[in-house]
């Protein structure tokens, strides 16, 4: 039996499946010919086939993104600022967070699907890192998480490892450290700087993190990642260095006032929505709201007035409308 979010005959509004390529011709991770997994990444980056990644909060989306063929959906924190309008991530939820997450599965059941692990849901202690991993990886039915690390964190992620979560060991700038800065920043500016980012990225590695996510840091830093790992690289803002790319969905849309510039917008939504909202505006005013479908049949119509104390006759005089009455 076919799946229904899964390609085959194609819905109203959906495209064709894409072809299946000729042996010996894999385009990379494709959700439209093969669901996508950690093993999927790892033979992209030794065939040289750079994916992309992009954030993804809801069902509906999910599944116009695994049509379109994006391998990896990050179910970040970022949800805190494009969903809850807070102005900054540290305002994510666990709860909420799992939540989303396997909405974002069952959108996308294809896609590798990556959880982000919420402030204060695994800096409080090794134990409930792993436990909040784990709801995430059962509840949220996510593929792997993600958490913002440095190289005192390798503890934690060897412990999950050993409990076979995936892990994508987050380095760089790290957005849950914002407020210690004053607010966003890049990282490894300096040469202590980033030997340190150096030294974070070798210490997910021998705590055997699946995949790394670079944020914000200069191309030598990344370069220097990317020669060393021995596992995929995602960036963000890291240059085109990287195995993989994420940027937020809501930035690529012109959904958001201000975007970096590693993120600038591919189309104005945010515009054609107000066109939409202003449009059904008028047409509410103006009453055209298209056909009503529903009716009652003429005998069902007959009992219904007379139960209500109308006749049909009275009922035609007035248009059938309860406002002449």
């Amino acid at each position: 039996m076919m799946h229904p979010m899964l390609p085959g005959r194609p819905t109203p509004g959906q495209a064709e499946p894409k072809p299946t390529p000729a042996a010996g011709a894999w385009p990379g991770p494709d959700p439209t010919l093969a669901p996508v997994t950690v093993r999927s990444l790892q033979r992209a980056m030794r065939e040289g086939k750079t994916f992309a990644a992009l954030t993804c909060y809801d069902a509906t989306t999910a599944r116009w993104l695994e049509r379109a063929g994006v391998p990896v959906l990050l179910v970040g924190d970022t949800a805190a600022e494009m969903v809850l309008g807070h102005p900054n991530t540290l305002h994510a939820p666990l709860d909420f967070l799992i939540t989303l997450t396997a909405a974002v599965k069952r959108g996308a059941p294809r896609c590798l699907v990556m959880a982000d692990m919420p402030f204060m849901s695994y800096q409080t202690s090794d134990a409930d890192g792993v436990r909040n991993a784990g709801r995430f990886m059962t509840e949220g039915m996510a593929d792997c998480v993600k958490l913002e690390v440095d190289a005192s964190f390798a503890p934690l992620v060897a412990l999950m490892t050993r409990a076979g979560v995936p892990v994508v060991a987050h380095i760089g700038s790290r957005p849950q450290h914002a407020k210690q800065v004053g607010g966003y920043a890049a990282a490894g500016k300096t040469a202590d700087e980033a030997i340190r980012i150096i030294a974070d990225a070798d210490a997910m590695l021998a705590a055997g993190a699946s995949m790394l996510l670079v944020e914000a840091t200069p191309l030598e830093v990344t370069e220097e990642i990317v020669r060393r790992s021995t596992v995929p690289v995602i960036g963000c803002g890291a240059g085109a260095g990287c195995h993989g790319q994420v940027v937020v969905l809501h930035d690529l849309l012109g959904l958001t006032e201000r975007q970096p510039p590693f993120a600038l917008p591919i189309a104005q939504l945010g515009s054609q929505l107000s066109a939409v909202a202003d449009t059904w505006k008028s047409r509410v005013r103006e009453g055209t709201l298209g056909e009503h479908p529903y009716a009652l049949a003429d005998r069902e119509r007959a009992e219904f007035l007379r139960r209500i104390g109308r006749s049909a006759a009275s009922d035609a005089s007035t248009g059938g409308d309860a406002r002449n009455t």
